[in-house]
């Protein structure tokens, strides 16, 4: 199994060179299912395994010129300061054991649920065919930049990096294309860019409550998710991202789907 899970670190760099996002929401399930690590552990390493592979991603981004610092600023600024109260104060003070009605449940468990459910959520923003390819001509315009939507949006995915450990991908890039006007190689960089920056704080601000880190284990996936990533980011010069996004956003809907009935056929 744990070979299988190395491979699934490779295919989650892939994920992130070639789309831009995607490639976080295997890195949990992957740490819980093929490593047997608790899914509170497997937060925290799951934030540094995607921040340290999407910030070497993001590397060539910056060399070319395809950031958007205005929208790291605006949509980033909001986002990483939600992250960190995430990992730091609401993380921490959910009870080991959660009462919803008649049902009992443990942190675990809600966390794998939460996940899960925004896993079905990527999967259906990948498997959605929308057109989010911007023209280059078209990423100035007179149009006023949507600062509220785009700190709200900023903030939200602050919170669920946080949450679950997910980069949230799958609604950056929309909110970039679609919000802000920014083609979609632009978005692609300054994505992998908010995620390498969320991922980081929320694992820094992690460190007052989190058990021993594994380094030796986190940098050899992490190496083999950066090896993924290089790759991902060669073959997006002959294969356009946006035509593999709906099989990816399938393959996600499955773990999502399996990780919801796992959990719900194990209360019985």
């Amino acid at each position: 199994m744990e070979i299988l899970g190395y491979v699934a670190a490779v295919l989650i760099g892939l994920s992130l060179g070639l789309i831009g996002g995607g490639g976080s929401a295997l890195a949990v399930p992957v740490l819980v299912y093929l490593f047997h690590i608790a899914p509170h552990d497997a937060v925290p390493d799951s934030l540094f395994i995607v921040g340290l592979a999407s910030l070497i991603g993001a590397i060539s981004y910056i060399y070319n010129k395809k950031i958007c610092f205005k929208s790291i600023a605006v949509f980033g600024i909001p986002s990483v300061v939600t992250v960190y109260f995430t990992r730091s104060w609401f993380s921490p003070a959910i009870p080991s054991q959660l009462v919803i009605g008649s049902f009992t449940i443990s942190k675990d468990v809600f966390l794998l649920l939460v996940f899960a459910i925004l896993m079905l959520a990527a999967s259906f923003s990948m498997i959605r065919p929308i057109n989010l390819d911007v023209p280059e001509s078209r990423q100035n315009t007179d149009r006023a930049y949507p600062y509220v939507q785009m700190i709200l949006g900023g903030a939200c995915v602050g919170f669920l990096a946080g949450l679950v450990g997910a980069g949230g991908g799958f609604l950056i890039i929309p909110a970039l294309v679609v919000l802000a006007r920014i083609p979609m190689k632009t978005a692609i960089g300054t994505s992998l860019l908010i995620i390498a920056i969320n991922s980081g704080i929320g694992f820094s601000g992690d460190q007052q409550h989190a058990n021993a880190i594994q380094w030796p284990f986190l940098l050899l996936f992490s190496s083999l998710s950066v090896t993924g990533i290089f790759a991902g980011m060669y073959l997006s010069r002959f294969v356009s991202g946006a035509k593999l996004k709906p099989a990816f956003g399938w393959f996600i809907l499955a773990i999502g789907t399996f990780i919801i009935s796992q959990q719900l056929w194990s209360k019985h």
